[in-house]
C-alpha cells in the first residue's frame, strides 16, 4: 500500500517535472514520476522531435531514467497532464510499465479534481511481458 503523503510526494513530482517538457510542437507538457521498490523516485518529461515519431514520453522517459540508475521494479507511475480531464499512458508506455511493474499502480492526474487510479493489468489486460519468452 502507498501512503498518502507518498502519493502526494509523487504527484508533486509529476506535476513540477511537466514544467521542464520539451514539447514545441503539441504544446502538452507531460509529467511523470515512478515509484521503483527500492523507494526511489525518477521523474521524467515528453521530448518531442520534429520528426514526430522519434518522440518519448514522460512515462517512458522516468521508466528509462530509473533503469539507467539500475532499477528494476517499478511499484508506482503518476502521470500528470495540463488538462481538465485525465489522460492515461499511451499504449506503449503501459508496455514499458508492464516490463517492470506489471501490477504497478497507475494514477493519472490533472489541473482538475479527475483522476484515474488502476493498476496496470487492469490497463493492458493479456499483456506481453518477460514470462512470454520463457
Amino acid at each position: 500500500m502507498i501512503s498518502a503523503t507518498l502519493l502526494r510526494r509523487l504527484a508533486k513530482t509529476a506535476r513540477g517535472a511537466a514544467k521542464a517538457s520539451y514539447s514545441p510542437y503539441s504544446q502538452f507538457a507531460v509529467g511523470a514520476a515512478v515509484l521503483t521498490g527500492s523507494g526511489k523516485i525518477y521523474a521524467g518529461v515528453n521530448v518531442e522531435n520534429a520528426s514526430f515519431g522519434l518522440c518519448n514520453c514522460a512515462e517512458r522517459s522516468a521508466i528509462f531514467t530509473a533503469a539507467t540508475a539500475g532499477e528494476r521494479k517499478i511499484t508506482c507511475v503518476v502521470v500528470y497532464t495540463p488538462t481538465p480531464t485525465v489522460t492515461p499512458p499511451c499504449g506503449a508506455c503501459r508496455q514499458v510499465i508492464n516490463e517492470f511493474g506489471p501490477q504497478a499502480r497507475v494514477l493519472s492526474i490533472c489541473d482538475s479534481d479527475d483522476r484515474l487510479d488502476l493498476t496496470l493489468d487492469t490497463l493492458l489486460p493479456g499483456a506481453f511481458g518477460p514470462g512470454n519468452l520463457g
